[in-house]
């Protein structure tokens, strides 16, 4: 899902496990699938290459130049040698560690939001219709696929608003990707935000006595949250293949055949109904789809 859209939702990560886009930025950072870097890997590259920056944003850095205090790697979510070496390590030692791989996501994050979304041509067709810019018609397929899109395909249930998503949870009875591993979706993403030491009532969230409401009041352990996950924008969905939490479907035809058909999810419950939609009909909905495309980006129309 686009950085520039992560701004507006309350829970990040697929199933939510992140309750603030500075909590999602370290994710990335310490798994080993992406980035592999451990905590105190982090700390010394602020150390050695942001001291100034990190001083004047956050207080003085401490020294981190003993690394029998500090070892050149060691993590809670590394290998088996990094998580010893972790553990090993001074409670005190871990915190100050901790503050700065938390400072560090804080940065990250402050420089995502400054990334702005594009006005796609839905937008244009939307200012013009308010008088707030000029007449931009869309043509006979895309207006068919946007009745279908707030009528019979019934996609505002969750997609709506001005992101195209309610920031919700749902299952849509998407099959699971052979050869990932198992995965419940939501029902494990909630717990998992409210033990992350990083979440918004963590020792190192700038929040003080509000602002936390989404996790005071996380719902947790409800079955209707198995295979339950985030429903993503559609602003740029054209562009973003390929489609669902794991990559299942390659087109947003697949998608759409997915959707009208409805099939039973494989764990939980899914929350679609057939749609019964033709063939015409479910072009319609794409070509409507695509006004949503960022202009300039693989091909877009300007």
């Amino acid at each position: 899902m686009p950085i520039a859209q992560a701004l507006y939702s309350p829970w990040l990560f697929w199933d939510g496990r992140a309750d603030s886009l500075w909590a999602q930025a370290l994710g990335p950072i310490e798994n080993p699938r992406e980035h592999g870097f451990t905590r105190t890997e982090v700390a010394r590259v602020v150390s050695t290459q942001y001291r100034t920056f990190y001083d004047a944003l956050f207080g003085a850095l401490p020294d981190l130049s003993d690394h029998r205090r500090f070892p050149l790697r060691a993590s809670p979510n590394g290998t088996a040698r990094d998580r010893a070496a972790w553990i090993a390590m001074r409670a005190s030692d871990r915190q100050i560690v901790n503050r700065i791989f938390a400072n560090s996501g804080k940065a990250i994050a402050a420089y995502e939001r400054t990334l702005a979304l594009l006005p796609t041509r839905f937008d244009r067709f939307v200012a013009g219709l308010i008088d707030a810019g000029p007449a931009a018609p869309l043509s006979a397929s895309e207006d068919a696929g946007l009745r279908l899109f707030v009528g019979k395909g019934r996609c505002t249930l969750c997609h709506s608003g001005p992101m195209f998503s309610n920031q919700g949870f749902a299952n849509t009875g998407v099959p699971p990707r052979h050869g990932f591993p198992s995965d419940l979706g939501r029902l494990t993403g909630a717990k998992q935000a409210q033990s992350d030491p990083f979440n918004c009532r963590g020792a190192f969230s700038d929040a003080r006595n509000a602002g936390c409401a989404e996790l005071d009041f996380i719902v947790t352990g409800d079955p209707l949250l198995t295979r339950a996950y985030k429903v993503p924008s559609l602003r740029g969905a054209g562009q973003r293949a390929p489609y669902m939490h794991a990559g299942q479907f390659a087109t947003l035809e697949r998608v759409v055949v997915h959707y009208d058909r409805a099939p039973r999810a494989v764990r939980g419950t899914s929350e679609l109904k057939p749609l019964h939609l033709k063939p015409r009909e479910q072009r319609d909905l794409i070509t409507f789809l695509r006004t949503l495309d960022t202009p300039g980006i693989l091909g877009s129309k300007p």
